[in-house]
């Protein structure tokens, strides 16, 4: 059975083509000005990975902020059913999914099945999102490979008292005035949105195992800060990236055995 997940983020695009149990094929794209043109570029990508033709596919299933404009897709799911699925079926342990996206973050209680539970989210500032950390890196004249880099290599943390992402980028001007150390301020502002999103965990509960998905989780800083935070591991997956495509593409494998029974 071939089947694909899309997920059309603010910043990202992803696909994932499922092979029955087997991830056969990936891509990770920019959205772009067009989320309907990065969905078909992101298909192509993992479908050309993968080596199958787009015509061998049962079923395509869309997630995340784009998945509206996603035509050709089967079915449209919410992004915290898919990663909560994706989270469960790579972790299998997982209780607690951790999602930091472009655009919001999102921290989701799930049993056993990868069914949600409970979650909540921020949804209403940039503040503990990736974009967040996106505009922080380019004022720090890094991309957010080297923030991460950066705040590895700190002594400690320069704080970042604003709440607000636009406030927070001032404030990060004013400390490279001040001379204060470029890594100080990277590890500052990976404390800074771990906070935020411990919040977040709390109003849901720390249920172990904890995983994090997304392209945050690359940010090691950001990872190990949680995990002190937390006072528990945040694991992350081989590649957090996907883990919303791959929900996707598990609930289109549900739809094509629904329909065969």
């Amino acid at each position: 059975m071939l089947v694909a997940g899309i997920d059309i983020g603010s910043l990202s695009a992803e696909a994932v083509i499922l092979a029955d149990k087997r991830i056969a094929g990936y891509s990770i794209l920019p959205v772009g000005a067009e989320g309907r043109r990065a969905a078909e570029e992101a298909l192509a990508a993992a479908l050309a990975t993968a080596g199958i033709p787009r015509g061998e596919l049962a079923a395509i299933v869309a997630t995340g902020y784009g998945r509206i404009v996603v035509p050709f897709a089967d079915r449209r799911v919410t992004e915290i059913t898919c990663h909560a699925r994706g989270a469960v079926y790579l972790l299998p342990d997982t209780r607690t999914v951790i999602d930091i996206g472009g655009q919001d973050s999102k921290v989701i209680r799930v049993n056993a099945r990868g069914e949600v539970e409970d979650f909540a989210m921020n949804d209403k500032c940039a503040a503990g999102t990736g974009r967040f950390l996106e505009v922080m890196a380019r004022a720090l004249e890094t991309d957010l490979e080297g923030l991460s880099l950066l705040a590895e290599a700190a002594g400690k943390a320069a704080p970042i008292t604003s709440i607000c992402a636009v406030f927070a980028e001032s404030e990060v001007v004013s400390l490279i005035g001040q001379g204060t150390l470029r890594e100080e301020i990277a590890l500052g502002l990976c404390e800074s949105i771990a906070e935020r999103v411990a919040a977040l965990v709390h109003r849901v509960g720390v249920v172990e195992k904890v995983a994090m998905t997304g392209g945050v989780a690359k940010n090691r800083a950001v990872v190990a800060a949680l995990t002190r935070r937390l006072g528990v591991p945040v694991v992350v997956p081989p590649e957090p990236q996907i883990v919303g495509a791959l929900g996707a593409a598990l609930i289109a494998r549900d739809l094509v055995r629904q329909a065969k029974r």
